[in-house]
């Protein structure tokens, strides 16, 4: 295993790194929006939030030598559903023509009172 940490992306706020590389797959924390110059969650609502997600999920995803093109998977974490439609316009804006496998939940709450966190399977090769 091989982990993977990137100064482009949030530092992890917690006993866990930002992926882990292993046998030709890179597993990806959750991503929440935080800006990684200050630690703190960005202004806006859904849109600016799940933009920087994205941002904050290609920079791991480059720090490993993958991209978005090459994500299997993806659980969006939503602490509003209400914001779907939202969020997944950016969803697609970013992946493009790729469509990764996803589920997509409400929760109660997130960290920092984010109001959503993704986390994605990528391959290596």
């Amino acid at each position: 295993m091989q982990t993977i940490a990137t100064d482009a992306a949030p530092e992890a706020i917690g006993p866990y790194c930002q992926a882990i590389a292993h046998a030709g797959l890179l597993y990806c924390s959750g991503q929440i929006p935080l800006d990684p110059a200050t630690m703190k969650i960005v202004e806006g609502g859904i849109v600016e939030q799940t933009e920087r997600v994205f941002a904050n999920m290609e920079a791991v995803l480059r720090a490993a030598g993958s991209d978005l093109s090459k994500v299997l998977k993806t659980t969006v974490f939503l602490s509003n559903l209400e914001e779907f439609p939202q969020m997944n316009a950016i969803f697609a804006r970013a992946f493009g023509d790729h469509r990764p496998a996803r589920s997509t939940v409400q929760v109660a709450r997130l960290p920092l009172d984010a109001r959503v966190e993704i986390e994605c399977i990528a391959t290596l090769t």
